[in-house]
């Protein structure tokens, strides 16, 4: 389960990276990581040499965290990029921004990836037409995205519309919020994701 409130700045800082886990909050000045942005803890703005296998750990968890997954949900995802043709850290990524629930977060229907899931397990959003609530599901070129008419006046969902305006909509998604509906241009790619990555220390990290 995803950390909250104060434990889930603690995890940015531990990360040395903010993950946008609180929504709207992070871009404010009550943002804990623009405060304290050195990891937690007694000694945390002391530098620290880490291990190659520590290195690939700390990388892996970081993304882990970033799209809010558990130990097997991410090692599941990991394992099939590396069966599949391409790059396995770019499909590894691309797979993980295709979920309904990132989805859902990077066209701004949700002020984080954890309320995304929560709001599609609530069967807020159809996929094509038809009622959708599985978080984890692959959507691809040409899917619709809409959120429900009787879910257009949620509070959550309206104040996550306004708080987009702080942020792009990634170039492979396209966003009508007026009509509440996005439609997937194409996959994602490498250059779409604008977080500092380090796939290959992760593909490292399962490649063990």
């Amino acid at each position: 389960m995803l950390a909250h409130g104060n434990s889930v700045c603690t995890t940015c800082r531990r990360e040395n990276l903010k993950l946008f886990l609180k929504g709207d909050r992070c871009f404010t000045e009550k943002c804990s990581f623009e405060r304290r942005s050195y990891p937690p803890g007694q000694h945390g703005q002391g530098r620290t040499k880490f291990s190659e296998y520590a290195l690939q750990l700390r990388e892996k968890q970081k993304v882990r965290r970033l799209y809010g997954l558990l130990e097997g949900q991410f090692e599941s995802i990991a394992q099939k990029a590396s069966k599949q043709q391409g790059v396995t850290g770019e499909v590894l990524l691309s797979s993980l921004e295709s979920r309904m629930d990132s989805v859902i977060y990077q066209m701004g229907y949700a002020e984080s990836r954890n309320q995304a899931r929560q709001l599609i397990r609530h069967k807020h959003f159809t996929l094509n037409g038809k009622r959708m609530d599985s978080p984890s599901h692959q959507v691809k070129e040409g899917d619709l995205v809409e959120v429900k008419e009787k879910s257009r006046e949620l509070k959550p969902i309206l104040a996550a519309i306004e708080a987009v305006k702080r942020r792009e909509i990634p170039a492979w998604l396209e966003v009508d919020p007026k009509s509440f509906k996005g439609t997937i241009k194409r996959s994602p790619k490498r250059e779409d994701i604008t977080v500092p990555i380090q796939e290959n220390l992760i593909v490292e990290y399962y490649s063990r």
